[in-house]
């Protein structure tokens, strides 16, 4: 495949407005899309250094509720790369985001593993 990128990826949460309020507001991401489809809402929103978007699609139905975070199975499922993981990490503490861990240093860089609101676990990592 000549060309070929994964521009978005699909986030299972509970309801659009909350999604886009933590992704935008608490996180700095930038919205790049709020369409209305009638029954549902084509909802992205990307890094603010760039990278794949995430399409904030809303669970219909018990299967996508019951798998609202848990998408990888418990497992860091999504990595928010930074060019200054002090800056990020001091920020995100300040703004109510819990990390499960002290930031540590590894072969590849700096990291710590936080949780969203809907329950996703995700890496903050500064790469060497």
């Amino acid at each position: 495949m000549t060309g070929a990128r994964l521009g978005a990826l699909a986030l299972l949460v509970p309801d659009y407005d909350a999604a886009i309020f933590f992704f935008v507001t608490v996180m700095g991401f930038r919205l790049t899309a709020d369409i209305d489809q009638g029954h549902k809402r084509w909802v992205t929103v990307e890094p603010p250094g760039g990278g794949v978007a995430l399409v904030l699609a809303r669970a219909e139905g018990p299967q996508q509720v019951a798998a609202i975070g848990k998408q990888a199975g418990g497992r860091v499922f999504l990595f928010l790369e930074t060019d200054d993981f002090a800056r990020d990490h001091a920020r995100m503490t300040a703004a109510g985001i819990v990390f499960e861990e002290e930031p540590r240093h590894e072969s590849y860089g700096t990291v710590a593993v936080w949780r969203d609101p809907f329950g996703n676990r995700w890496d903050l990592i500064a790469r060497r």
